[in-house]
C-alpha cells in the first residue's frame, strides 16, 4: 500500500499537481477526412473575391458590423437568403478586407457603409474569419 508522507516531512519544496486527465482521443490520419470532429479544409479561410452589381435603389442583401472603433475590422453579420450577395457566396462571419481597392481592415463603420451604398459595382475581397467576429451594433446596408 502507498503511504503518504506528511507535507512537513518533505525536505525540498513541494508542488502538488492536479490529477492527470486523459488527453482528447487522437484521430488516426487515415480516418481524419471522414471524422465529424476533424476539419482540415483550410482553404475556407483563404481570401477570395466576389463581384456584386447594384442597380439604383436596390439593396445589396447583407448587413455589416464592426469598424475602427471595435478594432476588429468589418464583418458580414447577416446575408439575406436568395439575394445576389447570397448567390455570390457571401456568408455571415466573412471579414471584408477591401471594397473597390479601399482598405476595410482599419476603416470607420460609417465610411464603410458609405462606400457600399454609393458603389454601383462592388469588387469585394473577403476572408471567412469567424474567430474575430463578435456581436456588435448592426447596421443594414441598402
Amino acid at each position: 500500500m502507498d503511504q503518504k508522507i506528511p507535507y512537513d516531512d518533505y525536505q525540498l519544496p513541494v508542488v502538488f499537481l492536479p490529477s492527470y486527465e486523459s488527453p482528447p482521443a487522437w484521430i488516426a490520419p487515415q480516418e481524419r477526412i471522414h471524422h465529424p470532429d476533424y476539419n482540415n479544409e483550410l482553404t475556407q479561410f483563404l481570401p477570395r473575391t466576389i463581384v456584386l452589381k447594384k442597380p439604383p435603389g436596390a439593396q445589396l442583401g447583407f448587413n455589416i458590423r464592426g469598424g475602427k472603433a471595435s478594432q476588429l475590422g468589418i464583418f458580414i453579420s447577416k446575408v439575406v437568403p436568395d439575394s445576389d450577395a447570397h448567390r455570390a457566396g457571401l456568408q455571415e462571419g466573412d471579414q471584408v478586407l477591401s471594397v473597390n481597392e479601399a482598405d476595410f481592415q482599419d476603416i470607420e463603420h460609417s465610411r464603410a457603409v458609405e462606400i457600399l451604398k454609393t458603389a454601383r459595382e462592388i469588387l469585394m475581397r473577403l476572408r471567412f474569419f469567424p474567430y474575430n467576429y463578435q456581436r456588435q451594433k448592426e447596421r443594414t446596408v441598402h
